[in-house]
């Protein structure tokens, strides 16, 4: 979306935009992250991103991935922009903190992301990314939006397997918008019956302190509102996805069996003073053949791009400069730091518990539509406004010569030949547009 959006800013203001594109469509979380039962509102987004990027002076470069097939500082060294823009998200989950986490990676444990794409993606035709079966009793580690979008991906992946074996067919999308409560009750069964063994979502903090609606409370009367408007969404969800929910509970050490994860030891914590302490000796194990760490995305890390631990370094933030780098900025996921696309748009939009309620499921299709038009137009209005200010900053720096131009055209071109793509825009995503299923056909 940010990309997008400075793109079309720049090519509004007579400049040409080059966007290199590290696949071969430019939707990015919201095809890959944000979950396909939000049907209309990524209809809506592809058309906006097809809009922005077909302009004239938007130059299109797809399947080139900055660090892999360009390295960063090629494009800043020998194409020499006038100026470099990094809206590449973040696509690189945060590691669960736990010793050796990241040698049981598909041994028991899977990221957010991966998860999430495949959920996004397995049924198409010709599917060719991870594959994961989904057990009962999966656990997930989280207590964002992100982490309840996964919990119940398992438990619709769950349920639907479950009515099909009775001869109930469910599309899963369906099954969301209707809820698996109501689902069972509407073909009369039960979860007894069933005999599913749902997911547990386990959050080191209380429900109320989930960041599912925004953090800012500034008296104790609007935070004690905030608080009881994230306990409903949590209970909401819990009721009509039959999840369950764990708050105060840590983990601290895999349980282990040959080369794989059995499970999870976890410690219960308590909250002191606004903070999470542990509880020494209140240990206990959970055994799962499957656990989704959602703990929260981070941009990947690009040879060249100066960082900070998990982010990049940024000389100010509010200019979105990076440090060291004259003319490189860093705009949308990559200057916040934030993964998750709904919690991004929630904080943009300044929303109030009401309408997450309605944006979670809570209050029927129509709700969630308003809700979705009402948040995504307030962070299309926020990214607009960083996006402008960045543009506008990029734009003051000098021209480049024509000689310089014609260069950095002709490179274009030849990373076009090399990719197959043929400079037109609309006929590329005609051809490798997102499936039917991706927008709502």
């Amino acid at each position: 979306m940010a990309g997008s959006e400075a793109a079309a800013l720049a090519a509004e203001r007579g400049a040409i935009a080059v966007v290199f594109e590290q696949g071969a469509r430019p939707y990015g979380k919201i095809e890959h992250g944000l979950p396909r039962w939000h049907v209309k509102l990524r209809r809506e987004e592809f058309g906006r991103i097809d809009d922005n990027l077909a302009q004239p002076n938007v130059l299109f470069v797809p399947c080139t991935r900055v660090g892999r097939d360009v390295s960063f500082r090629e494009l800043v060294d020998d194409w020499r922009f006038s100026a470099v823009v990094l809206a590449n998200g973040a696509w690189r989950d945060r590691p669960l903190p736990i010793p050796d986490a990241d040698r049981f990676v598909d041994r028991g444990l899977v990221y957010q992301n991966p998860f999430v794409y495949w959920f996004n993606h397995h049924e198409e035709p010709g599917y060719d990314g991870p594959r994961y079966e989904v057990p009962g009793g999966a656990v997930v580690i989280g207590g964002g939006l992100a982490s309840i979008d996964v919990v119940k991906m398992i438990n619709l992946e769950l349920y639907r397997r479950a009515l099909r074996e009775r001869g109930v067919e469910v599309d899963v999308v369906e099954l969301e918008h209707t809820g698996i409560a109501e689902a069972l009750e509407q073909h009369g069964l039960t979860q007894q019956e069933l005999g599913v063994r749902g997911c547990t979502l386990y959050y080191r903090r209380r429900k109320q302190d989930m960041p599912l609606t925004p953090a800012d409370a500034p008296t104790p009367a609007a935070r004690e509102k905030l608080e009881q408007a994230r306990v409903r969404i949590v209970e909401r969800v819990e009721r009509k996805y039959l999840v369950r929910v764990q708050e105060l509970a840590v983990p601290v050490a895999p349980i282990v069996e040959g080369d794989r994860m059995r499970g999870l030891v976890f410690r219960r914590s308590e909250r002191v003073d606004g903070c999470v302490r542990e509880v020494e000796g209140s240990d206990f194990e959970v055994r799962t053949d499957l656990v989704v760490s959602s703990i929260g995305s981070i941009p990947e890390p690009i040879v060249g791009v100066p960082m900070t631990g998990e982010l990049y370094r940024f000389g100010s933030r509010e200019t979105g400069e990076l440090e060291g780098l004259l003319g490189v900025y860093g705009l949308g996921n990559v200057l916040t730091g934030r993964g998750n696309i709904r919690q991004s748009r929630a904080s943009a939009a300044r929303v109030t518990g009401r309408v997450l309620d309605a944006f979670l499921g809570g209050s029927g299709e129509e709700a969630r539509e308003e809700a979705d038009e009402r948040v995504i137009a307030a962070v299309h209005g926020a990214v607009q406004d960083g996006a402008g200010a960045l543009v506008d900053r990029a734009l003051r720096r000098r021209k480049l010569p024509v000689d310089r131009v014609a260069a950095l055209l002709d490179r274009v071109q030849t990373r076009w030949k090399a990719v197959g793509y043929e400079g037109d825009y609309r006929a590329w995503i005609a051809g490798h547009g997102p499936p039917d299923r991706c927008v709502g056909g």
